[in-house]
């Protein structure tokens, strides 16, 4: 019945869209089923256009790793308890030397024992430069059951926080982070609608969920662009997913690669997808209904 629902759901985007801009949907999948193919690797793609609707899927309920792109649902969950009282964004934490694992260039340069930084340092440490230390501070703050019971609430079965960062034992005993692009576009879709957090903390996680610039999404676009976005990174392995503010048009992208051949070549597909999902976006965007733009200062003849 749920995929029944989901189908008339994008049937109904689809009529109501207007032909031309039909036409420009159609050029975008082919764009992304080119970019899939050259891709020796696996890959699934979700975008969902937030002013119409209109979502396009690729592969769309493949489960695949997470890598650092489960933190979005981890900081989620962390706002979500603030919004409850269960805890403040400006309490204290200590940092502990057992707190501390490998690859967290930030916490492993604090003093433990002496240094004090406020949870919501921590949740920019995690989405900023991705601490891994940071994050299992916060997972163990606000506690892996809640993050998936947050999951579950909003029927995302197949997204699951499992293990801690950089535990090596859990993942090759196969207790992956996991998530697929369809699920990962609705938690996104649902943050930015307001259902999980009030307006201010709406604005707050969105706020700390743009702080990371140096990923994949981004690569590719304008500079000026707001983008939440929090991308992952694993062996054979990369994702990306986030909502890209385009003034009058924002959309969400979520891209996942996993079984790469090279990992470059996966980081340059989700750009690529990025791109091409973004050309579209900033021409529906700045054009009439009928495709004329009309840009600030331009005198050019009718």
């Amino acid at each position: 019945m749920k995929a029944l629902v989901c189908l008339l759901l994008v049937t109904t985007a689809l009529a109501q869209t207007p032909a031309k801009q039909q036409l420009l949907w159609q050029k975008l999948e082919s764009r992304i089923h080119e970019i899939d193919r050259n891709l020796d690797g696996v890959m699934g793609v979700a975008i969902e256009d937030l002013t119409s609707r209109q979502t396009f899927f690729l592969q769309p309920d493949e489960v695949f790793p997470q890598a650092s792109s489960i933190k979005i649902a981890v900081l989620a969950e962390f706002y979500r308890q603030a919004q409850e009282g269960k805890l403040k964004l400006t309490d204290l934490y200590t940092v502990q030397k057992s707190d501390l694992v490998f690859d967290s260039d930030i916490m492993n340069g604090l003093t433990p024992g002496v240094t004090q930084i406020t949870l919501r340092d921590l949740a920019t440490m995690m989405v900023a430069v991705s601490d891994n230390s940071a994050t299992n501070v916060l997972i163990n703050r606000v506690g892996m059951e809640n993050v998936n019971a947050l999951l579950d609430s909003l029927g995302l079965a197949r997204t699951r926080l499992r293990r801690k960062m950089m535990d090596l034992k859990a993942a090759s005993e196969g207790r992956e982070n996991i998530g697929t692009p369809r699920e990962m576009m609705t938690l996104l879709d649902a943050l930015y609608r307001g259902k999980v957090l009030n307006k201010e903390l709406t604005d707050d996680f969105l706020t700390r969920l743009s702080t990371h610039r140096e990923s994949w999404i981004p690569r590719d676009l304008p500079s000026g662009i707001k983008i939440a976005n929090k991308p992952g990174e694993l062996e054979a392995v990369r994702n990306d997913s986030g909502v890209i503010f385009v003034e009058n048009r924002p959309y969400i992208l979520c891209v996942m690669t996993t079984y790469l051949h090279n990992e470059r070549e996966g980081e340059q597909a989700i750009a690529d997808v990025s791109g091409a999902t973004y050309h579209l976006f900033d021409r529906l965007a700045r054009a009439t209904e009928y495709g004329r733009v009309v840009s600030p200062g331009n005198n050019s003849k009718p």
